[in-house]
């Protein structure tokens, strides 16, 4: 698919003030032509981008935007037009064994040096993202520059200066046609894959910096905006990185039944064992005790999945359950916290993979089951909110126990992201059981935006 960009998007207007990034965009030249293939990323014909002559790249130091330069927001616009392209797990995963199995795939001790069809598969994956990322990207700059109330929270404008950042950097990028072009390109794209590390982080300070301003005077339901903001942020948010991470990972050495970030045989035992090691040191650290965790069902499941995403949803989860129940059933007798319960469900002709955490921690009242999937809301210490700094979104080293209040959403959207799903049941006075249901990655009629 060609995507080009007009060249008079990007000059500099006569008569205009120019802003301070566009200013050093360069004259367009024609890039190389690279010819038509079939992309084994989309499965759809696909011919390399006219792009910008890659030069030296912008300042590395990220500004915060209140008002988005004028030239940068025509560019934005027009990019906004275009629709972005759903790409399924299945056809990451064909990619990558492509990759993988080619007999002629060498390695010559370096990262950097590929077969030609090793090389061709990620010329062809390095393109579509050049290609892909802007539109992206463009849409939620847009959205960060519209959404009320928290467009102008000083920590929602440093994450749109991040985007327009990496936006017009993936814009003005020049064609990839060799190796040494997509390895370059990976090298820049692994830049910018670190430089978006904690814009989690950084939306759920802005959310603690709206929830003061506001100082609980807007109603709940007046934030309805936001909700669908934040929710749409994270959902692309999370194809970015899908997109972005598995192709850096098929660049590293491969592990043992990976391809990519997916592993074919994801342990739900396993990973459920580890977010409870996790868990636990946050609950003793917070508490000085924390309840055991039992885990039942199909103990020996293995299926295709991207493992740093469940080992989030369920840190989540066990976080929550370990904290409710320290709080309701912890005393000076010394009497042994009761556990929390997992349960692994599967069978050969499940639609899904169902993983239940169940704790008798007390329940959530009726009029805050709503109030749970809000990234706005959170029962914690504000202290915590206040003091919290961590790097990386998945930072289950620094992370609190509760407090930034995005925790449950975000494992919410993983779950959707993937074409699952977490709901919670809870009994007042009793525990909460909270479910995730995952759909199997090798489906191959399952798109991700």
């Amino acid at each position: 698919m060609i995507r080009s960009i007009a060249a008079n998007r990007l000059r500099i207007c006569g008569g205009r003030k120019s802003s301070p990034i566009l200013a050093k965009l360069p004259v367009r030249q024609q890039p190389q032509s690279v010819g038509a293939e079939r992309s084994y990323v989309t499965g759809y014909q696909y011919r390399s981008a006219n792009k910008y002559s890659s030069v030296a790249a912008l300042d590395d130091e990220v500004r915060s935007y209140d008002t988005i330069p004028e030239d940068v927001m025509e560019l934005v616009e027009e990019y906004c037009q275009k629709k972005q392209t759903p790409v399924s797990m299945h056809a990451l995963v064909k990619a990558g064994r492509h990759s993988a199995d080619n007999d002629n795939l060498m390695r010559n001790g370096s990262l950097n040096q590929y077969s030609s069809a090793s090389g061709k598969v990620l010329i062809q994956a390095a393109n579509f993202l050049c290609d892909e990322l802007p539109v992206r990207l463009a849409h939620r700059i847009n959205d960060l520059d519209k959404v009320p109330f928290m467009r102008d929270m000083p920590s929602v404008q440093l994450v749109k200066g991040i985007y327009i950042n990496s936006f017009v950097d993936l814009v003005r990028y020049g064609s990839i046609a060799t190796n040494e072009d997509e390895a370059a390109f990976a090298h820049f794209l692994n830049k910018k894959y670190e430089k978006h590390a904690n814009v989690l982080i950084q939306m759920a300070r802005g959310a603690y910096e709206l929830r003061q301003q506001q100082n609980d005077q807007v109603e709940f339901s007046q934030l309805q905006d936001c909700h669908e903001f934040l929710d749409r942020f994270y959902m692309s948010r999370i194809g970015i990185r899908v997109l972005a991470g598995q192709y850096l990972a098929l660049r590293q050495t491969p592990l043992p039944d990976y391809i990519g970030m997916i592993c074919l045989r994801t342990s739900p035992y396993e990973l459920v064992r580890q977010a409870a090691r996790d868990a636990t040191k946050m609950c003793q650290r917070k508490y000085g005790e924390a309840p055991e965790v039992q885990i039942n069902g199909r103990t020996d499941l293995t299926f295709p999945y991207i493992p740093t995403y469940l080992h989030y949803i369920l840190l989540e989860l066990l976080k929550n359950a370990m904290r409710a129940t320290v709080e309701r059933h912890s005393d000076a007798t010394g009497r042994a916290l009761p556990p929390v319960q997992v349960i692994v469900a599967d069978e050969h002709d499940n639609e899904d993979v169902v993983i239940k955490v169940a704790d008798v921690g007390g329940g959530i009242p009726r009029s805050n089951l709503k109030k749970v999937w809000s990234y706005l809301f959170t029962t914690a210490d504000p202290k915590i909110q206040e003091d919290f700094i961590g790097d990386r979104d998945h930072d289950a080293q620094n992370s609190p126990l509760a407090g930034l209040g995005f925790g449950l959403p975000i494992s919410r959207s993983y779950a959707r992201y993937f074409n699952g799903e977490l709901t919670i049941m809870s009994m007042e006075g009793w525990g909460t059981d909270a479910y995730v249901h995952l759909a199997r990655l090798e489906d191959p009629d399952q798109e991700f935006s």
